[in-house]
């Protein structure tokens, strides 16, 4: 974050020095919600969480080096409290198990105005470039790759993973400082008015937005209520801004209405302006592909695997070329960028030769689809045998056994060799019987209740050469299977 006194911070978010000796003491580093990662300078969130209280480890992060504490309640050491009247921050995925009182609330408010004053102050000082990326699927992987293409232009900040919520995307804002020159944002939603709260946090002057599915769709209803929450992205661009919109999808290319922003297209579509052509994928399913835009071509080739990766990497080819970069330094960074976030899409050879795609992190119906033909682009090719093994897609609510049914069939389409479904939910048994009624036989499908025995079945049948997808929603902790396929092989990643 940018510098700021305590008295400043505290007139910011509208709190109350306590036990302060020093009003004028500066917050030098960044913000912490977690004692064990304080350092020197930083500021301590103390926020109440599902197993323990942040209040309680306020001294612990004052002896580490915290400057002070951002608070609901005195504690005790040097601390900004605020008021839980204060707190009105949208929930999306934060569970304030000990909140109550509202007093986490508070202190996410708190977070979300200190952030959107560093970063308005970064912006205004240092032409800090704030870029934000939503969409039904491929937020992180576009994220990760947004940060290698505008890596050459100068020092980027981007989040671990998908922190992309009330929590997350402050946190990633206020680690900006002044020597940062981009600041790559994730935003999600489970419901109306949640990314357009987010962007008033770290407000964006791009703005990328990828597909509509049908993730959340529990939450929202229908297609068309996810088109309306994503599209708040670029209404809230600014009219010197940028809007990069997928070109292949209708209900995001209808978004160019809803902007003040200039608006770019990107996809396989003739009218994309900038497009990809004579697209391949090699035996670990990576894409090479003609880039156009510009009135130049260039051919490049991906790092990371899936043939849906191509369209997020135009997205982030689109940004780095309006931030300056060329095409050529483009095309470079997009073959050397490789999966920086776990469980996305990551592919680990064992040393016997079995093949683990561990793409467990999360799952919607659109991302197991890439998923599953991933797969079969990585085993048929060479003839090697292919296994998926699925859990259930969550959030999907009226429709998921329909679309856990369909799953199932696509992998009987896209022939793949076994399918291993676990779990003993009705969205689970409609995959398994999708597979089944679309033509798989014998025990081509096979229905397990659990991880434990999703490994057994594996460690009794797996063979050297053989293929294997791991993906669910995460809530089904399935990547515990991929780990255990890869334990003996950690760091001897594909190349």
């Amino acid at each position: 974050m940018i510098e700021m006194t305590l008295r400043e911070i505290a007139d910011v978010v509208g709190g109350q020095l306590h036990d302060v000796p020093d009003p004028q003491a500066l917050v030098t580093g960044s913000v912490e919600f977690d004692s064990r990662r304080i350092g020197s300078g930083d500021l301590f969130l103390a926020l109440p969480g599902a197993n323990s209280d942040g209040h309680d480890y306020a001294a612990t992060a004052i002896a580490a080096g915290a400057v002070a504490v951002l608070a609901a309640r005195p504690v005790g050491v040097p601390a900004i409290v605020v008021a839980p009247e204060l707190g009105s921050v949208p929930a999306t995925s934060v569970a304030l198990s000990h909140d109550g009182d509202g007093s986490g609330a508070a202190v996410l408010a708190a977070l979300a105005e200190l952030a959107r004053v560093s970063t308005q102050r970064l912006a205004q000082r240092t032409g800090l470039t704030v870029v934000g990326v939503t969409g039904s699927s491929g937020k992180t992987s576009t994220k990760d790759l947004l940060a290698a293409v505008l890596a050459p232009l100068g020092a980027v900040v981007a989040p671990p993973g998908s922190f992309n919520n009330e929590l997350g995307h402050p946190w990633t804002a206020l680690r900006a400082g002044a020597e940062t020159r981009f600041l790559a944002l994730e935003l999600s939603a489970r419901g109306r008015g949640h990314i357009a709260a987010l962007a008033r946090i770290a407000p964006p002057r791009i703005g990328v937005v990828l597909n509509v599915g049908t993730a959340h769709l529990g939450e929202f209803g229908s297609r068309e209520a996810i088109a309306q929450a994503k599209g708040e992205l670029v209404e809230a661009l600014p009219a010197e801004g940028l809007a990069v919109l997928n070109a292949d999808d209708p209900n995001v290319a209808a978004m160019a209405s809803r902007t003040k922003a200039r608006v770019v297209t990107v996809g396989l579509s003739g009218d994309a302006d900038i497009r990809a052509t004579n697209v391949t994928t090699d035996g670990q399913a990576r894409a090479h592909f003609t880039m156009h835009a510009n009135g130049e071509s260039i051919p490049v080739q991906l790092a990371v695997s899936g043939e849906h990766q191509v369209g997020n990497a135009l997205a982030a080819a689109a940004v780095a070329l309006e931030c300056g970069a060329d095409l050529e330094t483009v095309a470079t960074a997009l073959a050397g960028a490789t999966a920086a976030s776990v469980r996305r899409m990551d592919v680990t050879t064992t040393p016997d030769g079995v093949t683990v795609i561990n793409d467990s992190y999360n799952a919607n119906p659109d991302s197991v689809r890439a998923a599953l033909k991933a797969l079969v682009t990585m085993a048929k090719p060479a003839n090697r045998r292919s296994w998926a093994v699925l859990g259930e897609m969550g959030e999907l609510g009226d429709t998921s056994v329909i679309e856990h049914d369909a799953i199932g069939r696509l992998a009987v389409r896209l022939d793949v060799d076994r399918l291993i479904v676990v779990g003993t939910g009705r969205p689970s048994h409609g995959l398994h019987q999708g597979a089944v009624m679309e033509g798989s036989w014998g025990e081509e499908s096979i229905l397990v209740p659990d991880i434990d025995a999703a490994i057994a079945l594996l460690d009794d049948e797996i063979a050297p050469g053989d293929v294997v997808l791991v993906k669910a929603s995460k809530a089904v902790g399935l990547w515990v299977v991929a780990e255990h396929l890869t334990g003996a092989a950690e760091g001897n990643k594909a190349r």
